[in-house]
């Protein structure tokens, strides 16, 4: 293998390995042996990529995070044009619950844990990253609410960035609950509660 696309290949080895132990332990929780253990790579092979542990994490955050609210989220929205608004909406919150792995229903959201585990702290890097995180999702999800005004589809007298804060908000908090349960039946409640809410702003 060429040198550069061998080191190309370590570097991406690093960044999913990172994410799946700060998924699995905690940023905190997670030190640089860590990573070398569980990468077989040496002391040398993760600084010749990265800085510190700080270094990695902001780009485990641009890089794979941001990737998986972008993929469930964001890029569902794109075709909302071509779609019922209340329909989209409600398969976005919903169809994704349905068909996450028992570890993920276990280990929740990892860009929630983040926030709960470092958003608070004096990691200035780390706040701006997690909140551009959840702008992002919000102004693509109050766009397409807007749109749903638009095309009388959603209440006129709502107010679609409240809306969207709201979805996301009870979405983010149920994947955190569901956490401390070994029982599905929180998600079947908050599928339920979803489905009434967003009836009830449909024309």
């Amino acid at each position: 293998m060429r040198q550069d696309l061998k080191s190309k290949a370590t570097k991406e080895l690093i960044i999913q390995k990172s994410f799946e132990i700060f998924y699995e332990k905690g940023y905190n929780s997670t030190n640089i042996p860590d990573i070398m253990k569980e990468t077989n790579l040496s002391k040398g092979a993760f600084y010749h990529h990265f800085k510190n542990k700080c270094d990695i994490g902001k780009i485990v955050i641009n890089k794979i995070i941001k990737k998986r609210i972008y993929d469930g989220f964001i890029s569902p929205l794109k075709d909302y044009e071509n779609k019922n608004i209340p329909e989209l909406i409600l398969y976005v919150f919903t169809q994704r619950i349905k068909n996450y792995s028992e570890k993920e229903k276990q280990l929740g959201c990892p860009a929630n844990n983040l926030i709960n585990e470092i958003g608070c702290t004096q990691e200035n890097d780390f706040r701006v990253l997690l909140s551009g995180l959840i702008s992002d999702w919000n102004e693509s999800l109050t766009k397409v609410i807007k749109e749903g005004v638009r095309k009388k589809e959603l209440h006129s007298n709502i107010n679609p960035k409240a809306i969207s804060t709201l979805l996301i908000g009870s979405f983010e908090g149920i994947r955190g609950i569901r956490k401390v349960y070994d029982d599905d039946v929180i998600f079947q409640d908050y599928i339920s509660s979803i489905k009434y809410y967003i009836k009830s702003i449909s024309t």
